[in-house]
């Protein structure tokens, strides 16, 4: 399997979830070819199985160069896709009391304004995952490795699946 990882890393938080994941593909035998969005257009894109695609949330949206490079996408409809993307951590309010997942949603648009590009070019999800990232140039969350062991797993899980229904 191939997969071609194409994250908008400003401060790095991404990069290193990039980098993370690519590792955790590697042990188990899948090559994952990592760029950044200034680093590739959208024409140039290879051909793989699998793309992963990955945004900081700037103000609750995708920062305006993933959004850009997903728009641009040639690829055809069917092809399957997973996002990873690095998002900033809820805050507490002035009570003590953290938001609820429907009220982050709300605000937090990233991933859902990557799927909306994405779905109108008849591209297929099949994973989605956040990391929280716990102040505007970092730290990631405790346990972000896991998350993105987790998510590995799970994008692993989905083609060896669909390989099943396909062979």
């Amino acid at each position: 399997m191939k997969i071609e990882y194409v994250h908008a890393s400003k401060f790095g938080n991404g990069a290193e979830v990039a980098a993370e994941f690519k590792a955790r593909m590697a042990k188990r035998g899948v090559e994952v070819d990592v760029h950044h969005v200034h680093s590739i257009t959208a024409t140039q894109l290879p051909p793989a199985d699998l793309y992963v695609f990955s945004s900081p949330g700037r103000m609750g949206r995708p920062i305006r160069s993933i959004h850009r490079f997903l728009k641009e996408l040639p690829l055809p409809a069917g092809t399957r896709y997973a996002l990873l993307t690095t998002e900033m951590a809820p805050k507490p309010d002035k009570t003590g009391r953290m938001p609820t997942e429907e009220e982050i949603c709300r605000y937090e648009h990233v991933r859902p304004r990557m799927n909306e590009v994405l779905h109108d070019k008849g591209m297929v999800e099949i994973a989605e995952e956040k990391v929280y990232v716990t102040g505007m140039k970092g730290p990631l969350e405790d346990g972000w490795r896991d998350k993105v062991g987790a998510f590995a797993d799970r994008v692993l899980a989905v083609t060896a699946v669909a390989a099943c229904l396909i062979g």
